[in-house]
């Protein structure tokens, strides 16, 4: 009998306020260090997608998200490397509690709101992918595949 496949689960929370999106600074990482990302995150085992955003955007950003006020936009099958593949969920919203702060200054540089049409051209490209997908209304996507799975970017 073969292991079925197993993915990592990433979240990613999309915070609108009015025309922009936050965006933060990676640093310190060894991970895209200088590159923008989403606040973001793995999913925890037995943890529920909508709450393990609302408690990454929380670490990161120090807001408070009732999950009930996340909304999946769209889904990114991305793949760093061929044998390194994983799943982001997106989830938007424009309530929290708190303003945004940088919560994990070891990880993060800066906070940064950007407009979404005019993505800083240091954002990382996989995060990127799944915000064009938000904004174009593409609730599935790939990132890193072949040209032949390639869906959209």
């Amino acid at each position: 009998m073969t292991d079925r496949y197993r993915s990592i689960v990433d979240v990613h929370v999309i915070l609108e306020r009015g025309d922009e999106i936050l965006l933060l600074e990676r640093q310190g990482t060894g991970y895209c260090d200088g590159m923008l990302h989403l606040p973001s995150g793995h999913l925890d085992e037995g943890e529920p997608a909508h709450h393990g955003a609302a408690r990454e955007a929380y670490e990161e950003v120090g807001v408070r998200i009732d999950p009930a006020d996340l909304v999946l936009t769209t889904v990114v099958h991305h793949r760093r490397h061929p044998d390194h593949a994983r799943l982001g969920l997106f989830f938007a919203t424009t309530r929290w509690t708190g303003d945004p702060y940088n919560a994990e200054p070891h990880k993060c540089g800066k906070l940064h709101w950007c407009d979404p049409q005019l993505l800083p051209s240091n954002t990382i490209p996989y995060p990127a992918t799944g915000i064009r997908a938000y904004l174009n209304g593409t609730t599935f996507t790939t990132h890193g595949w072949d040209s032949n799975t390639q869906k959209a970017n």
